[in-house]
């Protein structure tokens, strides 16, 4: 970890010293000037798609989206196709674009098509005053998808893209995912193992400092549940001949994990405690209940948290020391530890970096100034975490906004041609 943290610091400075707007080749002009020839028709683009209401479960509004997206691909010669998720799953499916090529490195493209706002959302759509814009998913992404099919639009006007690889998935439940997962992404890790780089468009932020930023690493989302039994007997013999109960053996276990476990970018959040003579959890339901008495020392409890961490380094490390502070019991209690992981880590590592470092350096040859590298640990799950542990990949090359996830939601309209011209420049000098 402290490696990687080196690492990362020295690139972050080395970013900052890159020279500003370079010479770009006649091509790349040309490339930035088919960006700037679109910039109202992406706009119009986007407001259809935003229009178009794609709560993850509103299959039809996320097919819908999928369908006015496919259309651009298609004018544009890629190969699409929907894929389609098992009716168990009750998702509505992805949209994959793709075209076959032997120059340069071979891409992936990630969006994705759903949004948090379901169907009867009160969450108005489209609202446009001067260069900002709220509505359902307007930034988180609709804005990214965007930026994609214009950055890839303005390299086939120049024929930039004939004889490249460049795989886009677009899925259609990254704000709630389907299960199995191992299905749900699929699609996606295949594309991954078939790449060389990985680029996906969850909104860029900015720096302290109000520069952009790129994200070269995102958090694990995972999770821990912990399960304790003690000796059911009289209050009054609580300490001695009964031990300690449930109760008293699970504020241990979690008290250790707080002395003994913090450390940067790994966060471990009990959420629900449940404890007593019985006890009963519904994990679909994330609801419980607990029956106890004072005068009785507590049977069972039970533990369900949050586990975030950045390296499956760090992730071993955790659980390690987790299940030896589990193992430590008092008397007349015992307690097992188990965990889970949805989405895998994307650690920062040295291609990563690479990747973000070439962005940075297409955006300053445009005039648009350097792009910096987002903290690791402040960003939360994303479907690029998929492809993260299989190719070297870039998130955070989206939109900017405010108030994702939330009824202020935003855009700033400018950023979708910014963005769209660092973009197609990156994807033009990655598959020369």
């Amino acid at each position: 970890m402290k490696q990687m943290t080196r690492m990362w610091v020295a690139v972050v400075l080395g970013l900052s010293a890159l020279p500003a707007a370079a010479q770009l080749s006649v091509i790349e002009q040309q490339i930035v000037a088919a960006v700037k020839s679109r910039s109202v028709d992406a706009i119009k683009l986007l407001e259809q798609s935003v229009n178009i209401n794609s709560g993850t479960m509103n299959h039809q509004g996320v097919r819908d989206v999928g369908r006015l997206f496919r259309a651009e691909f298609d004018q544009m010669g890629f190969t699409t196709r929907w894929i389609e998720m098992p009716p168990a799953m009750q998702r509505a499916g992805h949209l994959m674009a793709e075209r076959q090529g032997t120059q340069g490195r071979r891409l992936l493209l990630i969006g994705h098509l759903d949004t948090i706002f379901e169907k009867d959302s009160p969450v108005q759509l489209w609202d446009r005053k001067g260069d900002q814009v709220r509505g359902q998913g307007v930034s988180d992404m609709k804005g990214g998808d965007v930026i994609i099919i214009e950055a890839l639009r303005a390299l086939q006007k120049v024929g930039a893209l004939e004889n490249t690889t460049i795989s886009v998935i677009f899925s259609g439940d990254e704000e709630r995912a389907g299960s199995p997962l191992s299905v749900a992404r699929a699609d996606m890790i295949a594309a991954a193992k078939r790449s060389d780089a990985a680029l996906a468009f969850e909104g860029t932020v900015r720096d302290k400092d109000g520069n952009e930023t790129g994200t070269i690493g995102r958090r694990a989302s995972g999770g821990f549940a912990l399960e304790v039994k003690g000796k059911q007997g009289h209050s009054a013999g609580i300490f001695r001949e009964d031990g300690y109960g449930a109760i008293y053996e699970t504020a241990r276990i979690l008290n250790g994990f707080r002395e003994q476990l913090i450390e940067p970018d790994l966060t471990f959040n009990p959420g629900v405690i449940l404890g007593g003579t019985e006890v009963t959890y519904d994990d679909a339901a994330t609801r419980g209940s607990a029956f106890g008495k004072t005068n009785v020392i507590s049977r069972a409890a039970t533990v369900k948290g949050d586990l975030r961490y950045l390296s499956v380094e760090q992730r071993d490390k955790a659980h390690a020391r987790m299940r030896e502070i589990v193992a430590k019991s008092l008397p007349g209690t015992s307690a097992e530890i188990s965990f889970r992981e949805t989405y895998p880590p994307m650690s920062p590592t040295a291609g990563n970096l690479k990747l973000l470092e070439a962005y940075s350096r297409a955006s300053s040859d445009a005039g648009l100034g350097v792009i910096t590298a987002l903290p690791p640990g402040l960003r939360g799950a994303g479907d690029v975490q998929f492809a993260a542990p299989h190719v070297d990949s870039l998130d955070g090359l989206g939109a900017r906004g405010t108030g994702a996830h939330s009824p202020d939601e935003d855009l700033d309209v400018t950023s979708i041609e910014r963005s769209s011209i660092r973009t197609a420049l990156m994807i033009y000098r990655l598959t020369r």
